[in-house]
């Protein structure tokens, strides 16, 4: 079945996409039944979800990007991130346990989230002009949550699903971009006091304002654009850690300090 963009099918797979994470039940990926159902309806479906979540009191306050390692795009098919919008329920208050009555199976991952102090349309946005944009880069921690069983989904899938979003954490120390060399920028992630991780900020498209003028451009050829006063998840630095119920995960890094999450 193919969906069209305005078709009663895009309404009908965002309200499932929403149920599945309201009821906290997960559910089989939506090209099971949907073996056509494409990349283009797929962001079609994520913007209906949207409209229903501002629907219902939700406010748009920035972006999030997926895949952003140039190994997930490789074993995804793909050669540049996708993109999902992030709204103020998604905003978790740094010091405040992981709401796991909320969420099916949640895992979390560190990142750099920039914020914005310009307006960024793409196209033709480069990465020297998306970091002109940003006043201000803090370090912060995705938790991410499929409504998909065991995480299994295909591309349009994941995008449908709002790229996994969930909540995320800000850290406490945010700089001018210009201070910090972001490809060097490191984090380290703690999980029970044990190190389990790391990475620097090149993981996320070679550098962070890489990803952030991707995501302008890609948000161009659909007529929208990055707002000033936004925030942008550029992607995880790393792979993903599961956050169990009682556990204690963390993201150390180099110059933006440390944030964590008690499971």
């Amino acid at each position: 079945m193919s969906l069209g963009t305005n078709s009663p099918g895009v309404h009908a797979a965002a309200e499932l996409l929403l149920a599945s994470a309201d009821a906290v039940a997960d559910r089989e990926p939506l090209t099971d039944t949907w073996p056509e159902f494409d990349l283009g309806t797929a962001y079609a479906v994520q913007d209906e979800a949207l409209r229903l979540r501002r629907a219902r009191g939700e406010t748009l306050i920035g972006v999030k990007l997926g895949l952003t390692s140039r190994a997930k795009q490789q074993r995804m098919g793909i050669d540049s991130p996708l993109l999902g919008w992030l709204t103020d329920a998604m905003v978790l208050p740094a010091g405040e346990p992981v709401p796991h009555a909320e969420l099916i199976h949640p895992r979390a991952e560190p990142e750099l989230v920039f914020l914005l102090g310009k307006r960024l349309t793409g196209p033709g946005v480069t990465a020297a002009s998306a970091l002109d944009a940003v006043s201000a880069v803090y370090g912060g921690i995705e938790i991410i949550d499929s409504r998909y069983r065991d995480f299994r989904f295909q591309l349009p899938d994941v995008v449908a699903d709002n790229a996994s979003s969930a909540r995320f954490v800000l850290g406490p120390v945010g700089l001018d971009p210009s201070t910090v060399d972001l490809t060097l920028e490191a984090a380290l992630v703690e999980v029970d006091g044990q190190i389990v991780d790391t990475a620097t900020g090149a993981a996320v498209q070679g550098h962070p304002a890489q990803a952030l003028a991707l995501a302008a451009n890609a948000l161009g050829e659909r007529g929208l654009a990055l707002e000033a006063g936004w925030l942008v998840l550029t992607g995880g630095m790393t792979d993903a850690v599961e956050v169990r119920p009682g556990s204690r995960v963390a993201a150390h890094f180099s110059h933006l300090g440390s944030v964590t999450l008690a499971g």
